[in-house]
């Protein structure tokens, strides 16, 4: 089963790629997006990652999260299905 993870406090200019390549250094990497606004199609802030094995996200999580990226502390967790 594939592990959501949250990806937030992103800078605006930081795009999927660069989620990809910031989250590939902890093993596969299935999806990385980030959510943009629908009418402005700028970042919002925020991101999701889709890693296949639960060990190797759950090691991203654990050394990601409050991690400064581009100036900014990451706020990275496991996704929670939207209420």
């Amino acid at each position: 089963m594939a592990k959501n993870i949250y990806v937030g406090n992103l800078v605006w200019e930081a795009t999927a790629d660069d989620l990809l390549a910031l989250f590939q250094t902890f093993g596969a990497v299935a999806r990385a997006q980030v959510i943009t606004d629908r009418e402005t199609g700028r970042s919002r802030g925020f991101g999701f990652v889709e890693m296949d094995n639960d060990q190797e996200a759950q090691t991203a999580i654990d050394n990601l999260n409050g991690t400064p990226y581009r100036g900014r502390p990451l706020t990275v967790n496991e996704a929670r299905p939207r209420e």
